[in-house]
């Protein structure tokens, strides 16, 4: 019995240059989206400058948080503080004494608690 001839063909030129085109156009898109994408360089400074902001906001709002609540504590029946005890009660009730002198600030808004 003869032995069947193998025949081999010789790759093509378009054939050789598909699995580095795939490669290429992925490393492409991979590539585009890490430049310019919502996680990208670009993306990283915006979420950086967002950061800087939020964190000065924290930093306002942690100093209005801690005078109120020092101030909070003067109002405690533990450290009830004269002074501010006055303060309040002249301000809910809206009386003074007859010998004050009550200087009211412009564009100042006053308002009942």
């Amino acid at each position: 019995m003869p032995r069947a001839a193998t025949r081999q063909r010789k790759q093509s030129f378009i054939r050789r240059l598909i699995t580095p085109a795939i490669a290429i156009a992925a490393l492409g898109y991979f590539g585009f989206h890490a430049m310019s994408g919502e996680l990208g360089l670009v993306g990283r400074a915006m979420i950086e400058s967002r950061v800087s902001e939020l964190e000065a906001e924290l930093e306002v709002l942690s100093g209005e948080r801690q005078e109120l609540v020092a101030r909070v504590s003067l109002l405690r029946p533990e450290s009830l503080d004269p002074d501010m005890l006055d303060e309040r009660a002249r301000l809910n009730l809206n009386l003074v004494h007859t010998n004050e002198l009550v200087v009211l600030r412009p564009g100042h808004r006053y308002t009942m608690n």
